[in-house]
């Protein structure tokens, strides 16, 4: 009996010290997309801060494939010390689940919330020969012309894919899916008039917008988005019922103790707060949040209801 105490007083000791000296080594920050995407531009200026706030080293860790799975489950299987973080996205947290015949983690239960970091809404863009100037128009040339106009997303699945499905589903229109390998061949065949519409987070679509080389129509969050404040909120151009965002959050191994989740939210609810992050974010695109984990696990408990239903409606599957 004594022997066994001594141990679990060993253990607790171990425990206490290693937190009260949290952090003493670098931290990484496992994303789960190629380098360059809407991801990394949420990801590195959130490390950079956090290196700052922390006094170790937070590192990128760009872990691509399978919409973001394998860089998620090297997340589920690391050890549950708070060195190992996951920035996911609407895509591991929340459509997978539903799209993957095959998933070999349960991204609610072998993830812990932390903070829902950012989001930025989809939107609905097309090439300037579409005579279309807003969602009404839009869909009276549809009606006029059935079957006819096509619209690219990055891909089967994608936020900007499901979107398309729940508003076609909302307004009848019978728009052509036109599937592509990534935003951005999808984004060069809209600029070069190769298909007429594209569905895409705004982060990936603001360039090419601002440049003039596409026209917004509208966007899917229920507020308009600050980089483009004069584009209208599907509901406000009279389409209701979709309201979608793309978004991005820290989550850590299941088994993460409570009071490192604590610190860690903490640090990044500091770090979102600082201007010159929140700054580099919306001149993308992209809104800072900063729910807690509480209210992040909430949010992706319905977000896993609402787009779960677009895929099973959408007939997307990946095995």
């Amino acid at each position: 009996m004594r022997i066994v105490s001594s141990l679990l007083l060993a253990v607790w000791s171990a425990l206490a010290f290693a937190q009260a000296n949290y952090p003493d080594h670098p931290l990484r920050l496992v994303v789960p997309f190629p380098a360059g995407g809407a991801t990394d531009t949420v990801a590195r200026p959130l490390a950079q801060k956090l290196s700052e706030q922390l006094g170790q080293q937070v590192t990128i860790d760009n872990r691509g494939g399978a919409a973001g799975n394998i860089g998620a489950e090297s997340v589920v299987r690391a050890a549950p010390d708070g060195y190992t973080l996951l920035m996911g996205t609407v895509g591991t947290q929340a459509i997978n689940p539903a799209l993957y015949t095959k998933l070999t983690f349960d991204p609610t239960h072998d993830l812990a919330p932390v903070t829902l970091v950012a989001a930025a809404p989809v939107a609905v863009v097309a090439h300037p020969s579409v005579s279309a100037k807003s969602i009404k128009e839009l869909l009276e040339l549809d009606r006029a012309r059935p079957g006819r106009l096509t619209f690219g997303t990055a891909g089967s699945g994608t936020p900007g894919h499901l979107t398309a499905e729940i508003f076609r589903s909302a307004t009848g229109a019978s728009l052509v899916h036109v599937p592509y390998k990534g935003g951005g061949p999808a984004l060069s065949d809209l600029i070069g008039g190769q298909i007429n519409l594209m569905f895409e987070p705004v982060p990936s679509a603001l360039p090419q917008i601002r440049g003039g080389r596409i026209r917004a129509l509208a966007v899917s969050s229920a507020r308009r988005s600050a980089a483009l404040p004069d584009v209208p909120t599907l509901s406000e151009a009279g389409v209701s019922g979709v309201e979608t965002t793309a978004w991005w959050g820290v989550l850590a191994p299941a088994k993460t103790l409570p009071s490192l989740i604590a610190r860690l939210n903490a640090e990044v609810q500091r770090a979102l707060q600082a201007a010159d992050l929140r700054e580099r974010l919306s001149a993308a695109g992209i809104e800072p949040m900063g729910l807690g984990p509480e209210a992040f696990a909430e949010f992706q408990k319905e977000e896993l209801a609402k787009w779960g239903k677009a895929v099973r409606e959408s007939g997307a599957t990946v095995d």
